[in-house]
C-alpha cells in the first residue's frame, strides 16, 4: 500500500476486485463459517483460544526459523524468538481496543512483546518501513468494501514487506493476521490458526510474499490467492474443527 495505491479510497476492495478473487474469498469465508458457527455442533470455548495461540505461536516460531512443538512451547523450552512468539500470542487479544484505535501503536507493543529485552523493542528502525506503516493506518481508518480476510492478508503482507522493524516483522505480521480476523468478525474467538495454515506450505508462503512486494497487481493477486488456500489450512488446523472429526 505504498505510493499510488495508498492515495486510493479504498485499497483494500480494490484489491478484493481483482479477477477471481470474489468468488475464491467467498467460498473460503463459507467454509470458515460451516466449522465455527453454521452448524452450531458446539460452543467454543476459552481452552479452544488457549490452544489455538499457543498452535499459532509454534508455527509463527517455525517460520521464523526457529522451529518448536506446541507441547514443547507449554513445557517452556524454546529459543528467544519462540518464547516471544508465545508471549506475544498470550497477549494479542487485549491489543484488539489498541488496534482499532491507534493500529500502528498495536504493532509497535506487539514487537516489544516478540523481542522483549533486545535494543530496538518496540521502535521501528525504517524511515520507509514507517511511512508505508502510516499509509496502512490511514487505509484501516476509511471505509472498505473489501472482506475481512482480504484485509486481513493484505494487512499481513504489507507488513512484512514495509520491514519497519530491525527484526521479528514476520512474527509481528502474522499476529496482526490473526488480529484482524478477530476485529472484523471472521473469528472472534480466534480458534482458527493462520500461522498454521502458512507453515504447512513455508515456500509457497515465502513466493507469495516475493509477489507481494513487487508492488504490481499481479503480485497482490498471487498473494490473496495464496492466502485464500492458507486460511482453509488454518481453519483445519484449529482445535475447534479437530474436535468435531
Amino acid at each position: 500500500m505504498s505510493g499510488p495505491e495508498s492515495s486510493r479510497v479504498d485499497p483494500f476492495g480494490s484489491a478484493a476486485a481483482l479477477e477471481g478473487l470474489p468468488s475464491l474469498y467467498a467460498s473460503t469465508r463459507d467454509g470458515i463459517d460451516m466449522v465455527l458457527r453454521d452448524r452450531g455442533l458446539r460452543r467454543t470455548t476459552p481452552e479452544d483460544t488457549a490452544g489455538s495461540l499457543l498452535l499459532g505461536a509454534s508455527a509463527s516460531s517455525t517460520l521464523e526459523g526457529s522451529p518448536v512443538t506446541a507441547d514443547e512451547l507449554a513445557d517452556g523450552q524454546g529459543d528467544p524468538t519462540a518464547r516471544g512468539a508465545l508471549r506475544l500470542s498470550g497477549e494479542l487479544l487485549s491489543l484488539v481496543p489498541t488496534w482499532t484505535r491507534a493500529p500502528v501503536q498495536a504493532l509497535a507493543r506487539m514487537h516489544s512483546l516478540a523481542t522483549l529485552g533486545a535494543g530496538d523493542a518496540g521502535r521501528p528502525v525504517n524511515p520507509a518501513g514507517v511511512e508505508r506503516l502510516g499509509n496502512l493506518a490511514q487505509a484501516l481508518r476509511r471505509p472498505t468494501a473489501a472482506p475481512g480476510l482480504v484485509i486481513a492478508a493484505l494487512v499481513h503482507a504489507e507488513i512484512v514487506t514495509a520491514g519497519a522493524f530491525g527484526t521479528h516483522n514476520g512474527v509481528v505480521a502474522r499476529a496482526a493476521e490473526r488480529l484482524v480476523m478477530v476485529v472484523t468478525g471472521v473469528d472472534p474467538a480466534s480458534v482458527t490458526v493462520p500461522e498454521a495454515g502458512h507453515a504447512a506450505e513455508p515456500d509457497g508462503y515465502r513466493s507469495a510474499l516475493e509477489a507481494y512486494a513487487s508492488a504490481t497487481a499481479a503480485g497482490t493477486q498471487q498473494w490473496l490467492q495464496y492466502s485464500a488456500q492458507s486460511f482453509t489450512r488454518a481453519v483445519e488446523a484449529s482445535p475447534v474443527a479437530r474436535g468435531r472429526r
